[in-house]
């Protein structure tokens, strides 16, 4: 396997044109249970993540009925991330002062975690983020309430040789 970084310009860009609608290619979960991580999701890919079509266990879309849980669940999504050894995005979870554009923010509840958000900027040290299930863009991190707060730093994704 090969390490590479994903392009964070186009994670941006596509957050961009996507955060207050939905590109077609992908289904609107919004009434299935919130559409936040598949938007996220869609960013990494538009970044250049290559899909992990391992069933079960991978991060990939196809369709609505062939598509990875990690693809579009919140902690599913979290569990893919933190512990691929293979093929796709990678990363690990730091301190909120250490989110970079391109990172992954996970709002909880003490009991769950139930929304992500790609950080889109960094101002006076404060994440500015794009989401669905609530569209946003350029929103600043502070404007959220929650309890419980985790960051994932995207290191970057494999490809096979």
């Amino acid at each position: 396997m090969t390490e590479y970084p994903l392009n964070t310009g186009a994670e941006t860009e596509y957050a961009h044109r996507w955060a207050f609608s939905f590109n077609p290619g992908y289904y609107n979960f919004e009434n299935l249970g919130g559409d936040c991580t598949n938007f996220v999701s869609q960013c990494l890919f538009a970044g250049g993540a290559l899909m992990n079509p391992t069933r079960d266990t991978g991060w990939y879309y196809n369709s609505l009925d062939d598509r990875a849980a990690a693809w579009t669940g919140v902690d599913a999504f979290y569990r893919f991330i933190v512990n691929n050894q293979g093929l796709g995005p990678f990363g690990k979870i730091v301190q909120l002062d250490n989110a970079d554009i391109g990172d992954v923010i996970q709002l909880g509840t003490n009991k769950r975690y139930y929304h992500s958000l790609l950080v889109v900027d960094i101002r006076k040290r404060t994440p500015y983020v794009a989401a669905h299930s609530a569209p946003a863009f350029n929103r600043p991190l502070t404007s959220y309430s929650y309890e419980n707060i985790r960051c994932i730093k995207i290191i970057g994704a494999r490809k096979n040789r």
